[in-house]
């Protein structure tokens, strides 16, 4: 079985689309999905399934609006390509240590060049955008509070849909993701 990390645009932010975390990890359950684990409020799942990403992705995103009553974005990548985005970083060290100035987008889908194009001129003094296949990654050079960083930002110019997690949060799921892979060994 694959390990995912199924990652939620949007809920529990600003009082909207709210899911308590104890009822979207009974909801991955009731799917038949194995050693769901939930992290933060932010939408992130930690699970074991035999499906392919996309079947898991439309019967996730389609559960959500039946048990909670709006629509979920929803973007899976599995532990093997949660380990490559992180290793994949093309920030350094140093500011890899300063990671609440690191984000990653995950995209839904391979932006066109032209969406790529879009995004890279947003780049300025206060934030750099750097993209890799179905990942944007974002250092806010300054502070994410003075950054035009924002998923809408990335949605209009990509023309995709995405959601982003900060530097920490990746890595944190991406220990949860191998803890998971010792334990099946």
């Amino acid at each position: 079985m694959a390990i995912y990390i199924a990652l939620l645009r949007g809920i529990n932010v600003g009082g909207h689309k709210i899911i308590k975390m104890q009822d979207l990890q009974r909801m991955f359950e009731q799917l038949g999905l194995q050693q769901v684990k939930t992290y933060i409020q932010s939408g992130n799942v930690l699970f074991e399934s035999d499906a392919s990403a996309e079947q898991l992705r439309l019967q996730i995103q389609q559960e959500i609006t039946a048990v909670f009553g709006f629509d979920v974005p929803v973007v899976l990548r599995t532990h093997t390509e949660l380990a490559a985005i992180v290793a994949s970083s093309p920030f350094d060290a140093n500011q890899q240590q300063v990671g609440e100035n690191i984000y990653v987008a995950l995209l839904a889908d391979t932006p066109t060049e032209e969406g790529k194009q879009r995004l890279l001129a947003c780049s300025s003094e206060v934030d750099d955008y750097r993209l890799q296949d179905s990942e944007v990654y974002i250092y806010c050079r300054q502070s994410v509070r003075k950054s035009m960083f924002s998923n809408n930002l990335l949605e209009k110019k990509l023309g995709v849909a995405a959601t982003s997690r900060n530097w920490q949060t990746m890595n944190k799921l991406l220990s949860l993701a191998a803890g998971m892979e010792e334990r099946k060994s």
